[in-house]
């Protein structure tokens, strides 16, 4: 009955002190905080770069060209399909796609604020893909329509971009639209 009864005082006792012991802490740091402060000088000012600067110092800052990517002849063929020049997209947005003279098989991919030096990779479904693996952005690039990614953030910048070969194939398209997965020859539903 002795031990029944020390350990209900003491299970009682537990969260009492733990009360007591939090309530003594805030109490004794604005004590320390007062005296750090008289003897520290007070912290220099961050300065932070608006947005508008940073996109400024983007724009003519200089893509950097070198590159230990080594391009395969199917990457070499995938870059003579892809489509360049000046796409429209969405919201007024548009997208540069300009090929690189001096390394075959590269592009400078530019957007409002923003430059990246992509090259082909490989894709398992066909669409054409540029990447920039140093800032993460990815185009890709449909037979109707391409859009600019970044991956590391997750984001769209671009979408439903065009050039004038994609808005021809778009509309051939709804001319002579592709035969669905489950037509068959003759058109009829499986």
């Amino acid at each position: 009955m002795k031990k029944i009864a020390l350990i209900a005082a003491v299970a009682l006792a537990l969260p009492l002190a733990a009360m007591a012991q939090d309530a003594a802490k805030p109490a004794a740091k604005p004590a320390a905080k007062a005296a750090s402060s008289s003897t520290a000088k007070a912290p220099a000012k961050k300065h932070q770069v608006t947005r508008k600067a940073a996109k400024a110092v983007e724009e003519v800052t200089p893509i950097n060209t070198d590159t230990d990517v080594t391009l395969s002849e199917a990457d070499l063929a995938v870059a003579q399909r892809v489509s360049i020049g000046k796409a429209q997209c969405e919201l007024g947005a548009d997208v540069t796609v300009t090929p690189d003279d001096k390394k075959p098989g590269f592009f400078t991919v530019s957007t409002k604020g923003a430059k990246y030096r992509m090259h082909p990779v490989e894709s398992r479904t066909g669409a054409i893909r540029l990447e920039d693996p140093r800032a993460g952005a990815m185009w890709l690039q449909l037979g109707n329509k391409s859009m600019l990614m970044n991956q590391k953030a997750g984001l769209r910048l671009a979408d439903e971009c065009q050039t004038d070969a994609q808005v021809a194939f778009a509309a051939e398209m709804k001319k002579n639209p592709p035969k669905a997965l489950f037509d068959g020859a003759d058109g009829e539903k499986k």
